[in-house]
């Protein structure tokens, strides 16, 4: 019974509403698989098999009944630590439970129970998602489950997350991004992650870092995995009435643009050249491809390295929230965090203001393209012991920030999915970034691709530690 969770998972929810196989049944399987790969990969803060029986059963009592309340309905799903989540603690990732307003539920996870989901546990990540590496000297760092040999990240700050995925205990997993905390860790552990539109989707429920930049999402084995599931999420927690279904894309209407070299520059081997060859098959079954330059890209880049507006609005939070957690702070977050009090307010209104502009003009240049391509993340995840050293740190940290920031910064929504691996073997992913708004149009062309260049499972193949086919 347990490979049900290697099916797509429009396969286990047809097979869920034709009673070939039960919620309870597909909890049990996803129990088994983290009790077995939990000492290796460490996905879960809290893993709560009690919390998601009732749930199970739930869901299988409405199968039978003919209720059926969404694609989610008796699915595995695991949860970000910073999502309030009833009956389980909050810690966003920091050394102390946080206060008990922080597990109220927002709407991301409303959605899940509207859905009647089941909610297997609340996954690791980076203290209060400040990071992009996926460490977190309180409780440990999840492992990527692609190198046997070696302990490395799994990417940041949604890292657990991720993990969660390739550990079989999940098929959907809750995330955040405000400078690329889904889409890294889904490129460099081979599964799919996108960041919304800030805006489309509220942010209660969630331990804030940045609200200018903060989006909440999920991470998705595959494409068609996230498709799936994103026109019920979307249109709840957008306040719709009714779902739309995704525009049908044909490959050859695909105005794809290459990203310039800012993008491309400094790759670790291997990184560049299967993305040159996944955007090169995409070309060859009909893409129209063209030059894209993204100028405003290294001005945004370049107030992000020097603190960008995420440090002095994580530094008002903790004065407001929670003032007794300073000293308390992981030393790569509180390093982030140590020159904000010098911050003049002009400086943080003169950033405000020159991120907008340059994502009014970068957002209206988008009228040429449906989306650029280009290297989701430009680095190879790196050893833990490689990044204990500060500096070390903090050149792989904006180094797998680089390419994902952009979209934060400027305003638009990008997707990764995975097309190969490097030199090292690790996965590599092919990021997609459209304008503003265009969130349901970009899931679309993302499945197209995936449909010519083939799923993770097809492509890249199994995480050496994982158990997920991805079929």
């Amino acid at each position: 019974m347990t490979d049900w969770l290697d099916r797509p998972l429009a396969d286990i929810a047809a097979g869920l509403r034709a009673r070939e196989v039960t919620s309870n049944a597909l909890l049990d399987a996803a129990c088994a698989r983290h009790a077995r790969l939990d000492s290796d990969l460490a996905a879960y803060i809290h893993f709560d098999e009690e919390a998601g029986r009732p749930a199970a059963a739930q869901a299988d009592a409405d199968f039978a009944s003919g209720a059926d309340h969404g694609p989610l309905q008796g699915i595995p799903v695991s949860v970000k630590d910073l999502y309030g989540v009833a009956g389980m603690p909050t810690y966003a990732g920091s050394r102390r439970r946080l206060p008990a307003r922080w597990e109220a539920e927002g709407p991301l996870v409303e959605a899940l129970r509207a859905q009647g989901a089941v909610i297997v546990g609340k996954t690791h990540m980076v203290e209060f998602a400040f990071g992009g590496l996926g460490v977190n000297a309180h409780w440990g760092t999840p492992r990527n489950p692609w190198d046997a040999n070696h302990h490395r990240v799994p990417g940041g700050s949604s890292s657990g997350a991720a993990v969660s995925l390739a550990e079989g205990s999940a098929l959907v997993a809750l995330g955040s991004d405000t400078a690329g905390s889904i889409r890294v860790p889904a490129s460099m552990t081979g599964c799919v992650g996108l960041k919304l539109t800030a805006g489309r989707w509220p942010l209660d429920g969630m331990v804030p870092l940045s609200p200018t930049f903060d989006t909440p999402g999920y991470l998705a084995r595959t494409l068609a995995d996230f498709a799936f599931a994103f026109p019920e999420l979307d249109a709840f927690c957008r306040g719709a009435r009714a779902p739309e279904p995704l525009p049908a894309i044909a490959l050859g209407d695909v105005r794809l643009g290459i990203a310039d070299d800012f993008f491309w520059a400094d790759c670790a081997p291997g990184i560049a050249e299967a993305v040159e060859d996944a955007i090169a098959e995409l070309s060859a079954a009909g893409a129209h491809r063209a030059p894209f330059r993204l100028d405003e890209a290294a001005d945004a880049y370049a107030i992000f390295k020097a603190g960008g507006l995420a440090a002095a609005e994580f530094n008002a939070f903790l004065k407001a929230e929670l003032p007794d957690r300073f000293d308390d702070l992981d030393a790569v977050v509180a390093a982030r965090m140590a020159d904000v009090d010098g911050m003049p307010a002009h400086e943080y209104a003169q950033r405000r203001a020159r991120f907008a502009a340059l994502s009014a003009a970068v957002n209206a240049r988008f009228a040429e393209v449906d989306a650029i391509a280009f290297p989701s993340c430009p680095i190879s995840p790196p050893t833990v012991d490689e990044v204990r050293d500060p500096d070390a740190y903090r050149e792989n940290n904006m180094g797998a920030l680089r390419n994902t920031s952009i979209a934060n910064l400027l305003g638009l929504c990008a997707i990764t999915l995975p097309v190969g691996r490097d030199c090292l073997g690790l996965p590599v992913g092919l990021q997609l970034m459209a304008a503003g708004g265009d969130d349901a149009r970009l899931v679309a062309l993302a499945l197209a691709v995936e449909r010519v260049l083939g799923t993770a499972g097809a492509r890249i193949g199994r995480p050496l530690f994982g158990v997920i086919a991805r079929a």
